[in-house]
């Protein structure tokens, strides 16, 4: 389907970050055809005007646990190790295949009307949630998070080494790449040397990415040194973890020799400032991440610990959150931060999105020009980090398909989720 987007404010996302007044974007197979300031030739099966609203790339969310929307606001004022230990994990205990789906949907929804197109997620039953996203249309970079706490491995001992191998049949490369499967580590706390060299392996046999959390809180970063005389990131590149495309989720308390090695290895931190001030695990070193040479995108981590999956709320955290640490209000700008949600977190995946360029995908988002917090918009990238919300989104495409449109989903039954998660998740999860 050919598709026009006209009179709209354009936020390219390239390295000149060019905002164009009253452009035309064309959208034709799944893929941005044509970008400027005058009318392309030709004809299009729909004409969108956006009546000088800002469109931009969707947001990529590069770190999360979709299903765990079911956890919104469960055990919160824990750390995070008590948090996990006295409330998550015994709730995770009692998923079953229909929960997980709901919850997935549900997290689904929320993030597609606040502008988000593209996900990396880590969670268990994920064949569950790569069929709900395959039906909701977003992209995603799934992975089930691998975990072992054996003293002898083998991968007959371990259930998450089936599950990799199961995922990566079953849906590596779904709808022309739409959906991608990463082999993951869910953490060295939560594992050991035998899983991560066959992660390894198997990531580099099958030409994958890698996704794993990595020095989350003070306790895990000391714990690991004391364990293994090094700290989380190099420990694992020991056993070659970081010898494909990686992303390491949170990296709050990563030192200077972690930074140079993944600059270096080319592996993205995403950064999770919610989540992090939340559970009080800390603050992420970002100017000093970037500085060294280190991709920086943006996650939200799983609703159970921010509460919310609106990356514009992350976005503004991450904006104004190291100015305030450092005292300096050009410790992190408007542009970093919307590059780390659009096309620093496409480079975190290996996607060929978060820009608004002729032969990208067409992952797009259209704001509401009526908004009363974008009016007036003096500079499109500040009204972007610092004043924009999930709820202005107006429109979300997908891959040149809109799956949201004025607050319609038109992909997912929104009714029935919702039924679904209050009438049998919620009782399931929590007896109620």
């Amino acid at each position: 389907m050919a598709i026009l987007f006209k009179n709209v404010t354009a936020v390219l996302m390239d390295d000149a970050h060019t905002v164009l007044d009253h452009a035309f974007v064309a959208v034709d197979g799944g893929k941005i055809s044509s970008v400027g300031a005058a009318r392309p030739e030709g004809t299009f099966d729909r004409e969108i005007d956006g009546r000088g609203g800002i469109l931009m790339p969707g947001l990529v969310n590069a770190h999360t646990h979709v299903p765990m929307t079911a956890m919104r606001g469960y055990g919160d004022g824990n750390n995070l190790q008590d948090w996990l230990n006295d409330f998550i994990f015994p709730v995770e205990a009692k998923w079953d295949d229909r929960a997980v789906r709901a919850c997935a949907q549900l997290g689904l929804m929320e993030m597609i009307a606040s502008g988000t197109t593209c996900i990396a997620d880590m969670y268990m039953r994920t064949g569950v949630i790569a069929q709900a996203v395959a039906d909701a249309g977003l992209s995603a970079n799934l992975c089930c998070g691998g975990v072992f706490f054996g003293e002898t491995f083998s991968p007959d001992a371990c259930g998450d080494c089936k599950n990799q191998e199961e995922l990566f049949r079953a849906w590596h490369g779904y709808d022309n790449g739409r959906i991608r499967v990463d082999a993951s580590i869910h953490g060295e706390y939560t594992s050991q040397p035998g899983l991560w060299e066959w992660t390894a392996d198997f990531a580099k046999a099958h030409g994958l990415g890698m996704h794993v959390h990595i020095s989350e809180t003070k306790r895990e970063h000391a714990e690991c040194k004391a364990r293994w005389g090094a700290s989380p990131i190099r420990t694992l590149d020991k056993y070659g973890v970081w010898d494909v495309r990686a992303i390491a989720a949170h990296c709050v308390w990563t030192e200077p020799e972690d930074w140079a090695l993944m600059a270096e290895k080319g592996v993205s931190a995403i950064h999770n400032p919610v989540s992090n001030l939340k559970l009080g695990s800390g603050v992420a070193p970002v100017p000093a991440l970037m500085k060294a040479g280190v991709n920086v995108a943006l996650g939200t981590d799983g609703v159970s610990s921010n509460n919310s999956t609106d990356m514009f709320g992350d976005m503004k955290i991450a904006a104004i959150l190291q100015n305030g640490v450092h005292c300096d209000p050009l410790a992190l700008n408007a542009w970093d931060a919307v590059e780390m949600a659009t096309v620093h977190g496409a480079r975190a995946l290996g996607r060929d999105t978060g820009r608004i360029a002729a032969g990208c995908d067409a992952d797009l988002i259209l704001l509401d020009p009526d908004a009363p917090n974008l009016i007036p918009c003096h500079d499109a990238a500040n009204n972007l980090a610092y004043a924009a919300h999930g709820a202005d989104v107006k429109l979300n495409m997908c891959r040149g398909k809109v799956i949201y449109e004025n607050g319609a989903f038109l992909t997912i039954d929104a009714d029935q989720v919702r039924r679904e998660v209050l009438d049998y998740a919620v009782p399931t999860l929590f007896g109620k």
